[in-house]
């Protein structure tokens, strides 16, 4: 009897998702302004002590307040937060770190990156520039100047005979001699969104055209039921983990292929994704919940929800699904508020954590999910989510020098590491939540119309697409700086072009523009600071110091036999 009542534990805790919590509770609406102010309190709270206790390391360590290098000393957190203080209205503070980073970070260096992680989070450079005129037309010329340093380090671990790139590089030789050809499926198919707009600002085809091959050759080697497994040999074309699922290993994936679609109106894209949705729904969908399955039989390997799996409903947004994808909502909710946090791994039969999987490290999926949601839907619940995230987060992870992450959750012990997609992305969903009105979130109503010498571009006009690390991409300003390799910028010319065109006629183009948004005021639109000499814009492709291709699931972490997690280490 009790383990039928305890199997029941999800379907009872997501039937009081629906019931009022106190009297009035049904009627009661969220003050969003004051949970907005609180999530931009908690941001400057991390960056400040970030700035003061652990900079230039990579992370900090909030609780001996200090920092240590996690991905190669680049000062990630710094680089990672850089477009959250644009959201957040901050634009002198983000003109200052963009100085501080084109002087200080050097990426021709002997170390060891992750192409996946470098090209997430290291992307920078592209999504801030797109927020502000003023830096919009001189991102073209720097990034060419930067092009061969890019190839060097992320296009040649694509030189495989598959199409298929290799997990890591090292920035000063390139792949290592003896670099392992297992890379997770993840970190194949998630790079059409940054180099399709690499490609863009070059003019050099050659950043899409790698991408797209990676992307094609994880198609030609699916199963004969449609999934695609967990990690692959990118030279034989083997799989070697053959779980399929959505979570860790293979989710950017599936997002890249609907993200990439949405950006460059790719019809092929989608028809990807779309094919291979109906295999994930015929396959590892039971009750709204997505279980790991064999890819060449279909037949359950692990019932379990992987916190990095929440990202699903808000994709499923992006292509309608609404209804759906608010059912999959609901489910990972009830987990949420069973213990104020997603652990790694939950086993939904049983309803509990997994063994060595109870962490939290205050990842953004759920939220994430919430935001796209709530702007496709205005369904209050949504809303409850961001309240709860930020109350827990708050009661459980805050400390003196930032946030922690939570080591388990059953017991709300912490861990001395504070990740950088905690600013980078967890804070910046949070606000968008409760900041509906963001610029982020234009509908078209409001936009620029900036002179270049190639004609008329129009920016700042909505339709964000947002890369997996949370970095925003406007798609009018990849459009405007498309353009033919053979053609070319001389960057002195452009800047003077620019900058006289721009005092006579750049804010005649606005239809209607927010008075400037300084420090502590809410971000509706950054505005033109471009007279604080336009912050300077470097490419920020990230280093990382890893050996492994996917660090949320390595390798040697088998995903699982008649349900259970184990580590191999033989």
């Amino acid at each position: 009897v009790m383990a039928a009542l305890r199997s029941l534990g999800p379907l009872l805790c997501l039937w009081a998702l629906r019931l009022p919590t106190g009297p009035g509770a049904a009627a009661r609406p969220l003050d969003i302004a004051s949970y907005r102010e609180r999530v931009r309190a908690m941001f400057y709270h991390a960056y400040e002590h970030y700035l003061e206790s652990a900079f230039p390391y990579d992370e900090l360590r909030p609780l001996t307040c200090d920092g240590q290098d996690t991905w190669g000393s680049f000062s990630l957190t710094l680089i990672d937060a850089l477009d959250t203080l644009l959201i957040l209205g901050n634009v002198s503070e983000f003109q200052r770190v963009v100085n501080v980073l084109q002087e200080g970070v050097d990426f021709d260096i002997d170390v060891n990156a992750s192409v996946f992680e470098t090209n997430i989070r290291g992307e920078v450079g592209f999504s801030v520039v797109f927020m502000q005129d003023y830096l919009f037309v001189r991102v073209c010329a720097v990034h060419r100047v930067n092009t061969p340093v890019i190839q060097k380090y992320d296009v040649s671990a694509f030189q495989t005979p598959t199409g298929m790139p290799y997990g890591t590089v090292n920035l000063l030789h390139g792949v290592n001699p003896g670099e392992t050809p297992v890379t997770c499926t993840a970190g194949i198919g998630t790079f059409i969104v940054e180099f399709a707009t690499l490609s863009h600002l070059t003019g050099d085809p050659v950043f899409e055209d790698v991408a797209r091959k990676a992307l094609k050759a994880l198609w030609k080697n699916r199963s004969d039921i449609g999934l695609v497994g967990n990690h692959i040999d990118v030279i034989t074309a083997k799989w070697v983990a053959q779980d399929a699922g959505i979570g860790a290993g293979v989710d950017s994936y599936f997002e890249y292929l609907v993200k990439g679609a949405i950006l460059l109106q790719d019809k092929e894209l989608m028809s990807m994704f779309l094919e291979y949705n109906k295999a994930i729904k015929n396959y590892t969908k039971f009750d709204d919940w997505y279980l790991w399955v064999q890819m060449y039989k279909g037949t359950v390997s692990m019932p379990v929800f992987q916190s990095l799996e929440a990202y699903w409903p808000g994709l499923q947004s992006l292509i309608g699904d609404v209804d759906n994808a608010m059912r999959t909502f609901l489910n990972y909710y009830t987990v949420w508020k069973q213990f104020g946090g997603l652990p790694e791994f939950y086993n939904i039969p049983q309803g509990y954590t997994v063994d060595k999987r109870e962490g939290y490290p205050l990842r953004p999926e759920l939220i994430e999910s919430a935001m796209y949601l709530y702007r496709a839907t205005r369904d209050p619940t949504l809303l409850e989510l961001g309240r709860d995230a930020v109350e827990s987060i708050e009661k459980i992870s805050k400390v003196d020098c930032g946030f922690a992450t939570i080591k388990d959750l059953r017991d709300h012990r912490l861990d001395n590491r504070m990740e950088s997609f905690f600013l980078a992305e967890t804070v910046k969903y949070l606000y968008l939540l409760f900041d509906p009105d963001n610029f982020i979130h234009n509908d078209g109503s409001v936009f620029d119309v900036v002179m270049t010498p190639y004609g008329e571009c129009v920016l700042n006009a909505g339709g964000y697409v947002f890369n997996t690390e949370a970095h925003p991409i406007d798609p009018a300003a990849l459009h405007c700086c498309r353009k033919q390799k053979e053609e070319q910028w001389e960057v002195e010319d452009l800047m003077r072009e620019f900058y006289s065109l721009k005092k006579k006629t750049n804010k005649k183009f606005t239809f209607k523009r927010a008075s400037d948004q300084g420090e502590g005021e809410s971000a509706k639109d950054p505005e033109d600071s471009s007279s604080e000499k336009g912050g300077e814009k470097r490419n920020s492709r990230k280093n990382l110091h890893s050996l492994l291709s996917c660090p949320s699931q390595s390798f040697t972490s088998k995903l699982a036999v008649l349900g259970q997690v184990f580590l191999d280490n033989t």
